[in-house]
């Protein structure tokens, strides 16, 4: 079971981003352009980033509300939760869910920074992925510094630049970098290929795992155009099932030994079956489809890929298929699969079976030991 004293990692959590991250921290002639939020007629908030409107809050700022509340319309700074966005009210917040500490992706740069791909001007989206990395290390994290743990972003579309942007950070204490589950999916080369070694072997040397979020190679693909949005938010895991399987049958475990990749908010129900059924693909289909790997699939997975669950019994039960060693756990605030304020509550009646050991390496010692975190 969950023992009284385990401090709680949550390892997918979100920032709302406050008004000012962009303002303080891009040089002044870029104000006109800079990401800044503008107030609609109706009340509501938006951000204005090169001069168009680019997203709301919606879903991604809903801790605390009922379901039957939740929706995409956007929403203001007053209809969240102040901890949200401020980081002294986000510490109380995870006192009251009992977190001791969380690992936070973006939300206005999207959850690799997509936003900033889509943007015209990738020179001066460049400048602002730094801004929110210097807003991460300076501000967010360096409240609570045992309490959080800093996730940047990297101009993914410039292999040179990201290699920069990740050894400034890991000079100012960056633990993990947020990267694309798919880039083939954006048009970029894939895992496949020889073009993201540059980041990896960094990625690899600095000890920083790179943290994968589904969604951030788009939408689950193949889904009726006409279904619900229902339907992606329950299939969006097949995003990560896609990943685990081209990492494990590329080249890129074997050029980079030492790499790690976390599947945020993938689940880990999934897992047992995707293990067996590639494992017995890879024995039977290895030879005409010319794969050159040593190694099973499956022992490549726990050297490598570590699983991350909100609520997820079937993962739990089928723990040891999976790996102890390669599960950890998310709480997902403040978006809508998020169970604030019962995080604790509702995490200790997912592992009242498991051995105390058992439960807390899911809980904290695997991401300490993953993103090198203890306090």
């Amino acid at each position: 079971m969950l023992p009284d004293d385990a401090r709680i990692i949550s390892v997918d959590d979100h920032v709302i981003e406050h008004p000012r991250v962009w303002l303080d921290r891009v040089p002044t002639k870029y104000a006109d352009v800079a990401p800044r939020i503008v107030k609609l007629p109706d009340g509501n908030d938006t951000w204005l980033y090169e001069g168009k409107q680019s997203g709301n809050f919606a879903l991604n700022a809903v801790a605390g509300k009922h379901p039957r509340d939740f929706g995409m319309d956007p929403r203001s700074y007053d209809d969240m939760l102040p901890g949200c966005h401020d980081i002294e009210d986000r510490i109380k917040d995870m006192d009251i869910e009992g977190t001791w500490a969380q690992l936070c992706f973006p939300n206005f740069g999207g959850f690799a920074g997509s936003t900033f791909y889509a943007a015209e001007d990738k020179d001066f989206a460049k400048l602002c992925i730094s801004a929110y990395n210097d807003f991460i290390l300076d501000e967010w994290c360096a409240y609570a510094p045992e309490r959080q743990i800093p996730l940047m972003m990297v101009p993914f579309w410039d292999v040179e630049a990201s290699v920069a942007e990740i050894e400034r950070t890991v000079d100012k204490g960056a633990k993990s970098i947020s990267f694309v589950e798919a880039p083939h999916k954006l048009g970029l080369p894939s895992y496949h290929t020889d073009h993201w070694d540059p980041i990896l072997r960094v990625c690899e040397e600095a000890e920083l795992p790179l943290s994968m979020h589904f969604g951030s190679g788009g939408m689950p693909q193949g889904l009726a155009p006409d279904g619900d949005m229902f339907i992606s938010i329950a299939l969006f895991g097949l995003n990560s099932m896609i990943t685990t399987v081209d990492l494990l049958m590329s080249d890129v475990f074997y050029k980079f030994p030492n790499l790690k990749v976390a599947l945020s908010e993938g689940g880990i129900g999934w897992m047992p079956y995707l293990l067996e059924r590639i494992d017995y693909s890879w024995g039977r289909h290895k030879y005409w489809c010319n794969v050159n790997a040593d190694k099973l699939p499956s022992e490549l997975f726990r050297e490598h890929i570590y699983g991350c669950f909100i609520s997820d019994q079937s993962g739990i039960e089928q723990r040891h298929r999976i790996g102890i060693d390669n599960i950890m756990f998310e709480s997902d605030y403040p978006h809508s699969d998020s169970n604030w304020p019962h995080t604790r509550k509702l995490l200790a009646e997912h592992l009242v079976d498991v051995p105390d050991d058992e439960a807390r390496k899911i809980v904290e010692l695997n991401a300490r030991t993953l993103y090198r975190f203890w306090d």
